[in-house]
C-alpha cells in the first residue's frame, strides 16, 4: 500500500538535511554534470547516538556517494589523517568536545567540519571557544553546525526520539520533580527538532493534566523563541499544521494487542529496530539471524502495512515476477543463467548490454525477496508453535462472551511458552470490557498458579480505575456481516478458518519451496474473515481534530477541551476552545511509547480521507518517544504495579 502525502515524508527531508550536511552544508545541485568528479573526499566521526541516526535512512554506498571514504566512533582509536577533512556527526556533551579538541591538537585531519546533533549550549560553546584559542588551531575549523536531527527515522514518517522506560518514569509517583522535567526538556528538544526538519511552525493540541500538557507549555516557549530570533514565522505555517500531543493514557489497550500486520508481527513476534530485524535462533549452535531492512526495499514499502496473509501470497507473486523477468533475459542473451553473463565482457551485442544492466536491478530484487520468504516463513513457524490467531481471534471478538469459554481453554493448553501472549489478552479484555467475577478469578488463578509476573496487571487495574480513559473501543471488532459467495460468514464458519490456518498454513513451512502451495483458497477465506478497517482510538482524535466533519460527537466532544498553543500568537494559550478547522498535515506525538500499530492505522485513514478528497490532501507523522513492543510495556507496567506495593 502506498500511502499519499502532501509534502515530502519527514524521512525525505531528514536524509536531504543529512546529505547537505556530508557535502559540507553546501547545497546540492545536480546539473547533469558528473558529481562524483566534483565530490570532496573526507572522513565521517559519528557517537552512538549519532550513528543510530545516520544508519536508519543511510547505508554505506548512500555515505560513499556523499564523498564519505571512511567514517569511526569517536571514542575509537583512529590513524592520523592530516591531509584529509574530516565532518564530526555528534551529541554536543563536554566529552565530544574534549575528543574534538585532542584530535585538533594532535592534527589528526586536515580540515575540521563540526556537526551537532541538537543545539550546543552556550557554556559548552564558550569552553569549546577557549580550548581551541588555547591550542591555536582555529584555522582550522572551518563551520560549527546545530542540525536540530536528534530522533530515529524508521519509515517514511514515523519517528523516536530512543527514549526508553518513559512510561514508566512520567507515571511513578516517587518520581521527582527534576527527574520529570529533566525528561520533559529532553522530550521537547526532540520534537523540537523534528519540526524544524518540517520548516514549520504548528499549532499545538495537547489534552489537559498531564506530561504531555507540560511538555507542550516548553515546546510553545521554544518554538516562540525560535520564531523571535530567525524573524520569521516559517513559510510551511500556511500548509495548516498541527501538532498533536497525547499522553499513552488515552489508549493503553493497543499496546497489548496482538495484530496481523506485518510489521507489527514482526516486531512483535522478534525483533525490529533500527530497521533491522533479529530473528532469534531455535537451534543451540546457531546465531541470532539479522536482515537490515534497506530504505529502497519495494516489497517492505508495498506490504508492510498488509496482512501476513497477503504478504505471503505477495511474495509469491513477486518472486514469480523475477523469475519470468530473469527468463526472458537469459532467453535474449542465449545463456543458460544469469551468473553466465560476464559484466566485464566486451561485446556490441544489444541485448548482451541490455542485460547486463539489468543484472544488478535483479540482483537487488533477488536479495530482496530472498530475505523477505525467511523472514516470512519464520513468522509462520512461530505461529504455529504459539497459535498466535487464536489470541488475536479473541481480541477482535472481545464483545462475544463466547470467547471467555474460548480464552479458558485456550489457558489450560499447556503451552507455557506463551504465557505473556495470554496475559496480553487477558489484560486487553479487563481493559476494554466489564468481565464477570467468576471469569477473573479463574484466569488470575491460572496466572498465579503458573508464576506469571502480575505486576503488570496490578498496575493496569488501578489505571483502569483512576486513569479517565477515552470511551473509546478498540475498534478492531470483527464486522458480524462479511460477505462471501455463499452469504453471511457465520461464527461457526469463522472459527474453522482459524483452524484451518494454524493446521494448514503453518505446515508450508516444513520443507515446502512456496509459502502459500496448495493453501489458495484459504489465504482467500482468511482475507474475507480479516477485521475491517477500523479506527485506532488516536485515529479517532486526529481526524476529529484534522477534519472534524468526518468525526463523531463523541471524538469532537473529547477533542474540544484540549489545550491550543499558538507560537506565532502573542496570546499563548487560549482559555477558549478555538473555532474548528481543518488541517492537512499534522505530526502526532505520544509520550511514554507507541506501536506500528497505531502508525499504520494513522496511514491507513490518511490513504482512505486522500481517496475521498476531502478538504485537500493529508498527511500524518506520526513519533513517540519510543517504538514499544508490547512484551516491553508489558515489563513498565511491571515496574509500576511493584512501585505501588
Amino acid at each position: 500500500m502506498s500511502f499519499t502525502t502532501s509534502l515530502p515524508s519527514l524521512r525525505d527531508r531528514q536524509i536531504a538535511t543529512l546529505e547537505k550536511m556530508l557535502h559540507l552544508n553546501e547545497p546540492i545541485v545536480d546539473n547533469g554534470s558528473d558529481i562524483q568528479a566534483e565530490l570532496t573526499w573526507k572522513v565521517l566521526i559519528l557517537d552512538s547516538r549519532s550513528t543510530a541516526i545516520v544508519s536508519s535512512v543511510l547505508r554505506v554506498n548512500d555515505l560513499l556517494s556523499s564523498g564519505i571514504t571512511m567514517h569511526s566512533n569517536i571514542r575509537s582509536k583512529r590513524a592520523a589523517l592530516p591531509d584529509v577533512p574530516v565532518i564530526y556527526f555528534v551529541e554536543p556533551n563536554a566529552e565530544n568536545i574534549n575528543f574534538i579538541i585532542d584530535d585538533l591538537e594532535r592534527d589528526q585531519y586536515a580540515h575540521f567540519y563540526i556537526n551537532f546533533t541538537s543545539s550546543l549550549n552556550r557554556d559548552l560553546l564558550e569552553e569549546f571557544a577557549k580550548k581551541v584559542a588555547t591550542i591555536g588551531k582555529s584555522y582550522k575549523i572551518k563551520q560549527v553546525y546545530d542540525q536540530y536531527l536528534d530522533y530515529i527515522v524508521t519509515e517514511p514518517n514515523l519517528f523516536s526520539l530512543d527514549l526508553v522506560n518513559i512510561y514508566s518514569q512520567l507515571n511513578n509517583p516517587n518520581s521527582l520533580e527534576d527527574e520529570i522535567n529533566k525528561v520533559a526538556d529532553k522530550i521537547s528538544n526532540g520534537i523540537f527538532a523534528a519540526i524544524l526538519t518540517m520548516n514549520g511552525i504548528p499549532t499545538i493540541r495537547c489534552c489537559r493534566g498531564g506530561p504531555a500538557e507540560l511538555i507542550a507549555s516548553k515546546l510553545d516557549q521554544k518554538l516562540r523563541d525560535h520564531v523571535i530570533n530567525t524573524k520569521s514565522s516559517a513559510s510551511f505555517t500556511n500548509s495548516k499544521l498541527v501538532l498533536i500531543l497525547l499522553d499513552r493514557n488515552i489508549d493503553l489497550a493497543s499496546m497489548f494487542a496482538h495484530s496481523w500486520i506485518y510489521q507489527c508481527m514482526v516486531s512483535d513476534v522478534f525483533e525490529l529496530k533500527r530497521n533491522t530485524i533479529k530473528i532469534p535462533s531455535q537451534k543451540p549452535n546457531e546465531s541470532t539471524k539479522e536482515y537490515d531492512i534497506d530504505p529502497k526495499d519495494f516489497f517492505w514499502a508495498a506490504n508492510n502495512s498488509l496482512p501476513f496473509p497477503d504478504a505471503v501470497e505477495n511474495v509469491e507473486n513477486e518472486l514469480s515476477r523475477y523469475k519470468a523477468d530473469a527468463a526472458e533475459l537469459t532467453r535474449k542473451t542465449g545463456v543458460s543463467s544469469l551468473q553466465d553473463i560476464d559484466p566485464n565482457a566486451i561485446t556490441d551485442t544489444t541485448d548482451i548490454q541490455l542485460a547486463v544492466k539489468s543484472l544488478p536491478e535483479l540482483a537487488f530484487r533477488k536479495s530482496i525477496l530472498d530475505m523477505h520468504m525467511k523472514v516470512l516463513a519464520s513468522l509462520l513457524q512461530e505461529l504455529e508453535s504459539k497459535s498466535l490467531d487464536s489470541y488475536f481471534e479473541i481480541e477482535q471478538n472481545y464483545k462475544d462472551p463466547k470467547n471467555q469459554k474460548q480464552f479458558i481453554s485456550i489457558l489450560n493448553n499447556g503451552n507455557e511458552h506463551t504465557l505473556n501472549d495470554k496475559l496480553r489478552t487477558y489484560i486487553m479484555l479487563y481493559l476494554l470490557t466489564d468481565l464477570p467475577g467468576s471469569f477473573v478469578e479463574e484466569c488470575e488463578e491460572y496466572f498465579k498458579k503458573n508464576s506469571a509476573e502480575l505486576g503488570s496487571l496490578s498496575y493496569i487495574k488501578r489505571a483502569k480505575e483512576v486513569i479517565k480513559l477515552s470511551n473509546y473501543e478498540l475498534s478492531m471488532s470483527i464486522d458480524a456481516s462479511h460477505s462471501t459467495t455463499s452469504g453471511l460468514v457465520n461464527e461457526a464458519q469463522k472459527s474453522a478458518l482459524f483452524q484451518g490456518l494454524s493446521s494448514k498454513l503453518y505446515g508450508l513451512t516444513d520443507g515446502g519451496s512456496r509459502l502459500t502451495e496448495g493453501v489458495g483458497s484459504l489465504i482467500t477465506g482468511l482475507k474475507n474473515l480479516l477485521p475491517d478497517k477500523k479506527q485506532l482510538p488516536i485515529t479517532n482524535i486526529v481526524e476529529s481534530i484534522m477534519e472534524p466533519s468526518l468525526a463523531t460527537q463523541e471524538s469532537i466532544k473529547l477533542t474540544d477541551d484540549y489545550l491550543y498553543f499558538d507560537p506565532i500568537s502573542t496570546r499563548g494559550v487560549h482559555s477558549k476552545p478555538p473555532k474548528r478547522q481543518q488541517y492537512n498535515n499534522s505530526i502526532v506525538f505520544v509520550v511514554g511509547g507507541g506501536n506500528y500499530l497505531e502508525y499504520q492505522n494513522l496511514q491507513e485513514w490518511v490513504t482512505k480521507t486522500n481517496t475521498s478528497n476531502v478538504n485537500g490532501t493529508k498527511s500524518v507523522i506520526y513519533g513517540s518517544t519510543s517504538i514499544v513492543t508490547a512484551n516491553e510495556f508489558l515489563k513498565e507496567c511491571s515496574l509500576l504495579g511493584a512501585e505501588a506495593k
